[in-house]
């Protein structure tokens, strides 16, 4: 479940000025190195153009938070729908995987509740509280699963310095640790046994960024830790190793934006 890294670098953009456009489109590329999988011993590096664009609209919004649709936002609390999106991973270029079939990309879509909890000049911390299903799309769509990841986020802005830390537990349904740890009998190897997972606790994330825009240039960079130990597939032969790290970087240059500026409470 690697979700695409451009949301990590999105979500550490720099804090908004005093007047935004609603609309902004940019176009640069994106680094990053990430296990296969959660639990992978192996990475690999992609080099991938990076559309950038940014809605600030009243209920439909891209941003430094990512893509969502606002369904109620009090100040305090806000409610939205979600999405990401989770790259492929051929089995061929797994040691762990060979033999078995394919990882499909994926997008995930779900509710998110996000907690106000504290804020000063500069800085705030949120509680965020998403549940998504993960759907693979590599021929036609199809659920894969379902997963929960709570969240405690800091998010501040210092010397035209955006950053941005979060780190929370994850939980998944058996559908989907199943999608991605179970091996059946017929791809059993040695030193590959058959194994069924079951759903529960998958670990925790942690991740920090950092961006800065200037002028019509914006780059981002993020580091993500990783951890799959105590969860419920964690004895699973495709567990190769308990922690991981990922890491990316994006530049972008912006290239039009509107003259029409986004309302006050939508920034």
């Amino acid at each position: 479940m690697k979700v695409l890294a451009a949301a990590a670098l999105v979500a550490a953009a720099a804090a908004p000025a005093a007047a935004e456009p609603l609309w902004e489109a940019g176009l640069g590329a994106t680094a990053l190195r990430l296990p296969h999988y959660r639990g992978a011993a192996e990475s690999s590096t992609w080099l991938l153009p990076l559309p950038w664009f940014v809605y600030r609209g009243e209920r439909l919004r891209a941003d430094r938070d990512g893509a969502r649709a606002l369904l109620f936002d009090t100040g305090r609390a806000e409610f939205d729908l979600g999405f990401a999106a989770g790259t492929p991973t051929r089995s061929d270029d797994d040691r762990a995987r060979r033999g078995m079939d394919d990882l499909e990309p994926t997008v995930e879509v779900g509710p998110r509740l996000r907690l106000a909890l504290a804020e000063g000049r500069g800085w705030k911390t949120e509680l965020r509280l998403p549940v998504r299903a993960v759907i693979g799309v590599d021929r036609s769509p199809s659920l894969l699963g379902w997963t929960a990841a709570p969240s405690l986020a800091l998010d501040g802005e210092h010397a035209g310095w955006g950053w941005g830390l979060q780190a929370g537990p994850i939980w998944g349904d058996r559908r989907l640790h199943r999608h991605y740890y179970e091996v059946r009998a017929d791809e059993a190897a040695p030193g590959r046994p058959a194994y069924a997972a079951a759903g529960g606790y998958a670990g925790w994330q942690a991740t920090a960024a950092l961006s800065r825009r200037a002028g019509a240039w914006w780059l981002a960079g993020f580091v993500r830790a990783d951890s799959v130990s105590g969860a419920a597939f964690a004895d699973s032969p495709l567990v190769r190793r308990t922690n991981n790290v990922g890491a990316g970087i994006a530049l972008v240059r912006v290239f039009a934006r509107s003259e029409r500026e986004a309302a006050a409470d939508s920034r």
